[in-house]
């Protein structure tokens, strides 16, 4: 079907739309704000949502920071919510390994940053130190040694801005062991860096290193893979698919979950993605690309609010 903007909507198709969900899932930067500003309308329209008897979660692929600095965020920028409402792929991570039942007297290597191992102390998950390491470095290969850790069965691929070569040995040979898990928090294959003449590499690029290596598929957490909604539903029983609406600026990633998990979507221009982008998968042949094509599309999310503030 095509997507329809909401500025093409009646005031009644508005308020039919509105009452068709209960629940919200949101992206975070480039749909409610860029960098430590909040967009404009954005705080306002998720208050409104609240107000209107709407749960609203906030959904992020970024592993680096742990769900209690987003609540701070959130908190200043005038968004509010409660820390549960609060879904990162740090956060994930660690309720996946819980929700397994991983042995908690075995340990996990990291690939990735303090955000991840801040959500393993919570939930008494064991871990290496994170940070630098370059041990192995300029060294003949053919007589390499490492000591690796016995009780690691698990890795946990994530943003790590200190990827290395030693890195990318231990955790291919810690998911060698039998039995052991491999976790990436999500794929994204870059940073979006409007407005700068450079590409930052996402932690797709890391991921794949170490799947490379270790010639394993990990579990993938993050948009678009299903498993982020349903840890939701897990926690939260009462959300149902077809009544939950999902926000974003990137239709790879957010659009894309909520059509693999039969949401509903609405895309945002704010971010990664244009309406013209739109356009074009809309009339593509692919198939794949006619995913990509949300329901609803505004140009910014507190244009909504002059169609809601009165319903």
């Amino acid at each position: 079907m095509p997507c329809t903007h909401i500025n093409h909507m009646s005031d009644e198709d508005v308020k039919s739309w509105l009452n068709s969900f209960d629940t919200v899932m949101t992206d975070c930067d480039g749909v409610l704000w860029v960098g430590a500003e909040a967009i404009q309308g954005s705080p306002q329209v998720i208050n409104r949502f609240r107000e209107l008897g709407k749960r609203v979660f906030f959904v992020t692929n970024n592993s680096t920071k742990h769900r209690r600095e987003y609540k701070q965020k959130v908190d200043t920028l005038g968004f509010g919510g409660d820390l549960d409402e609060i879904i990162g792929t740090a956060y994930l991570a660690a309720s996946y390994l819980e929700d397994c039942g991983f042995d908690k007297t075995k340990k996990v290597y990291v690939v990735g940053s303090a955000g991840i191992t801040q959500e393993l102390d919570d939930v008494g998950i064991q871990y290496l130190p994170i940070g630098p390491d370059i041990g192995v470095e300029n060294r003949d290969l053919a007589s390499l040694t490492v000591d690796l850790d016995p009780h690691v069965h698990a890795v946990i691929a994530g943003m790590d801005l200190h990827i290395s070569f030693t890195k990318l040995l231990k955790a291919a040979s810690y998911l060698s062991r039998e039995g052991s898990i491999f976790i990436a928090t999500n794929t994204d294959a870059q940073f979006p860096m409007k407005g700068k003449e450079i590409v930052v590499p996402g932690t797709g690029s890391m991921v794949a290193a170490v799947e490379t290596a270790a010639g394993r598929k990990p579990i993938i957490l993050g948009k678009p893979n299903p498993l982020m909604f349903e840890i939701v539903q897990k926690r939260h029983p009462s959300v149902k698919p077809e009544r939950t609406l999902m926000i974003g600026d990137r239709a790879d990633t957010d659009i894309l979950l909520g059509k693999n998990c039969g949401l509903q979507t609405l895309m945002v221009g704010t971010g990664v993605h244009s309406l013209e982008k739109v356009k074009d998968w809309e009339t593509s042949t692919d198939s794949e690309e006619q995913r990509l094509v949300p329901d609803k599309f505004a140009d910014r999310l507190g244009d909504l609010l002059d169609r809601i503030k009165d319903l």
